[in-house]
């Protein structure tokens, strides 16, 4: 979760209100409805800061609220199409729901603006190899040679 911290808290964090901070603790903490609170009051500070709305997608994940969730960073890229941090969160909340051919665009934009760094590396690579996955690019070199039985297509 820090290395998502820093990626949403940009050099615009001089400009956050004391509620934003005071959600970031408490998702800290693990007081993710208080945090969501928070991040409304923060919200209803700053309207429509995407770094803000960011946050209560994630607050939304962690509680369950994936639909909320979802239509959160929709929003997001709605307003701010190369918000990485967002397609992320998204493309990876329609994989889950089973909604593959949704998340490619979304996979796509993630790497087309990635995060660069050491502690981006490994959510750049997931993503590089979720979409790799969904699109049939995966490189089978690894894999060991089927037998073409039905044993190897039931594991």
């Amino acid at each position: 979760m820090a290395w998502w911290q820093r990626f949403f808290n940009n050099s615009r964090d001089k400009d956050r209100t004391p509620y934003y901070e005071e959600g970031l603790a408490l998702v800290g903490e693990d007081k993710l409805h208080e945090a969501l609170t928070s991040f409304r009051l923060a919200l209803k500070q700053s309207p429509g800061d995407t770094i803000v709305l960011q946050q209560i997608a994630i607050v939304y994940t962690k509680i369950g609220m994936i639909e909320e969730a979802v239509k959160t960073y929709k929003h997001v890229v709605n307003k701010d199409p190369q918000t990485a941090g967002a397609h992320y969160g998204l493309a990876f909340l329609l994989v889950r729901t089973g909604k593959d051919l949704e998340a490619i665009p979304h996979l796509r934009a993630f790497l087309e603006n990635a995060p660069a760094g050491k502690e981006a590396a490994e959510h750049v690579s997931h993503a590089r190899e979720t979409l790799a996955r969904l699109t049939g690019e995966e490189d089978h070199i690894d894999s060991p040679p089927s037998s073409g039985t039905i044993q190897d297509e039931l594991f």
